[in-house]
């Protein structure tokens, strides 16, 4: 029987709210300082929450060489670039032409295609009684903009980062709501276990800060409306949570086939071991309240990668700051881990840089790997009162040394859709190998 192929994260690329590189994200992760603050994208004094987790000065970063490329791009797309462009650079590997067709891309993108001010544009074609006035929107200049057509497309991430490696393998674009970031990831996973690609960039993106975004989170009451203290509206797990932080950003990983990684001598964060998903049928915005959808998702990750409960040291939860999404997720956690749910450390990295919807899973992959290269549990910042319903081992405060054998990534979506994904410390997986399994 052939072994099946397993596969190794090799480059991390991250563009947060918390930082614009890996190195600058992680840190403010570990030190568990939020990222909240007045919204200064767009003019948010009519809505009830005028917060949200921006991507600061993102403008200083090295320029993409390459002009025509930035004509495509919106603000979602050119953090994707940026955070490839990291993930590539660590990975210490790129697309060649003799190898490009072996290489895959797999993203997970957002729902915003088009962008505000081209929405509001055409809005000005309406008549003062409300009726569309078809000739009136071809006085407007992005009736006539191609660009603006082509950067509104749901594929235009994905393309831009193809042209930009010169990817020429299996390419596909996710869309599930928050769980977009894992599910690409999960999928990439595949295709080097399939023996469809050698090596895969993956990750995700999104921006979802703009009256449109933000109006429709702020009619499902799914976004803190504490105005008057941003960096701890998201509290995840917190007896007094009252919604998540908006936030922003991408997160790009390079996963390779394991022997091939070694062979080269790359650098490896961590085994990206196990895959899982369900689909929940219960709300549009909440799971069950008995964690039914997350209970599969992570049994079916811990068995995708070969591992028992008892293998899990860390969980890196969904754990948005709302009140069902938590309790539900905590009350998962407790059926999974049976009786030894207290010995899993658990936190939120959405306490410090938001909720970055499409992106989330990505770059909570990535946090993931950074914590078992480094030996810390990265801490759930905001934690002043635990609510009793979410009764479970946080890491509180500070990051929490530990060896992290395995971990776990949750990604929980709007719509029912349940990723996560298991993650082995390298060394593990060296001593598996070893001993034929």
């Amino acid at each position: 029987m052939t072994a099946r192929r397993r596969v190794a994260i090799t480059g991390i690329g991250l563009v947060t709210p918390a930082g614009l590189d890996v190195a600058s994200t992680w840190a403010r992760v570990k030190a568990a300082k939020g990222c909240g603050g007045p919204i200064t994208l767009f003019d948010a004094s009519g809505f009830s929450t005028r917060i949200a987790a921006e991507v600061k000065g993102f403008d200083s970063l090295p320029p993409i060489d390459d002009r025509k490329l930035l004509k495509y791009a919106s603000r979602a797309h050119r953090f994707a670039l940026a955070a490839a462009d990291q993930a590539i650079a660590d990975a210490g590997i790129r697309p060649t032409q003799q190898d490009a067709a072996r290489w895959g891309c797999v993203v997970g993108a957002g729902m915003m295609t088009i962008a505000h001010p081209e929405i509001a544009a055409i809005q000005k074609a309406a008549a003062p009684d409300g009726d569309f006035q078809a000739n009136g929107i071809l006085e407007e200049p992005v009736a006539n903009d191609v660009m603006a057509f082509s950067r509104s497309l749901s594929t235009a991430g994905i393309s831009l980062l193809l042209r930009r490696f010169g990817i020429r393998g299996y390419a596909s674009s996710v869309h599930t709501a928050c769980a977009s970031g894992g599910q690409a990831v999960g999928t990439a996973l595949r295709l080097i276990r399939r023996g469809v690609a050698d090596r895969v960039l993956t990750g995700g993106f999104d921006s979802m800060i703009s009256p449109v975004g933000l109006s429709g989170f702020c009619l499902l009451s799914a976004v803190s409306p504490d105005n008057d203290n941003p960096e701890r509206a998201s509290r995840p797990f917190d007896l007094t949570r009252n919604g998540f932080l908006l936030g922003e950003g991408a997160g790009f990983l390079v996963l390779e086939e394991w022997n091939s990684a070694v062979q080269r001598g790359a650098t490896i964060y961590a085994e990206l071991a196990g895959d899982g998903n369900s689909l929940s049928s219960y709300r549009i915005t909440d799971s069950h309240p008995s964690g039914d959808g997350p209970i599969q998702a992570m049994r079916r990750a811990i068995a995708d990668a070969g591992a028992e409960q008892t293998d899990i040291d860390y969980l890196n939860a969904h754990g948005t700051s709302t009140p069902m999404n938590d309790r539900s997720e905590c009350a998962a956690v407790n059926v999974v881990f049976e009786g030894r749910a207290k010995e899993v450390g658990v936190s939120s990295t959405k306490s410090v840089m938001g909720h970055l919807i499409a992106a989330a899973g990505a770059v909570e992959a990535g946090i993931c790997a950074l914590a078992i290269r480094d030996g810390l549990m990265p801490p759930n910042a905001n934690l002043q009162q635990l609510d009793p319903d979410c009764d479970v081992n946080i890491v509180r405060d500070a990051p929490r040394p530990a060896r992290i054998g395995m971990a776990l990534s949750n990604s929980l979506g709007f719509g029912g859709s349940n990723s996560c994904l298991a993650f082995r410390n390298p060394e593990e997986t060296a001593a598996l190998i070893a001993a034929g399994r």
